[in-house]
């Protein structure tokens, strides 16, 4: 069974109450439970982690108890050289999710230290976006595929 870890970075534990607007009215916990159940139905195994402490988020990278992960750094995608070394030093495919589309947003969020190392970006899918990885996962076996959805695609967002 295929191994699949969600990583959230900083500020996601505040989904449904910040900028609900931008990223829905769903809690994050909320959001977990659609994934697993989806996971479930697709075969795959799941665990979550969502730190707001860039070292925690390494850490557990460092581990390498999976297979592939859904990566969604928040804004750690803008700033995280270190958090980019350590999904390149496990050498584990990751499909990069973020629930708006950064490239659309303020000027700072179009540097992404991620996208190009990424199987596949999603972006501006709300809370879909991680359903839609889950199913790239589970049709690819978790092989990296390379590309972007949603979105502009020259964005680096």
């Amino acid at each position: 069974m295929t191994r699949v870890l969600v990583l959230e970075g900083p500020n996601l534990n505040l989904l449904g109450s910040r900028e609900p607007e931008i990223y829905g009215r769903d809690t994050l916990d909320e959001i977990h439970a659609e994934i697993a159940a989806r996971a479930a139905e697709l075969g795959l195994e799941v665990d979550f982690l969502q730190s707001n402490h860039e070292g925690v988020l390494i850490d557990r990278l460092h581990r390498r108890d999976f297979d592939v992960a859904i990566v969604n750094a928040g804004g750690l995608t803008h700033t995280s050289v270190a958090l980019r070394d350590a999904l390149l030093g496990v050498e584990r495919p990751f499909w990069e999710v973020h629930l708006s589309d950064p490239s659309t947003r303020e000027a700072f969020r179009s540097v992404n230290f991620l996208h190009d190392i990424a199987a596949a970006s999603i972006v501006g899918q709300g809370k879909r976006g991680y359903l839609l990885a889950l199913e790239a996962i589970a049709e690819s076996g978790g092989e990296r595929e390379g590309g972007r959805v949603g979105g502009r695609d020259d964005a680096g967002g």
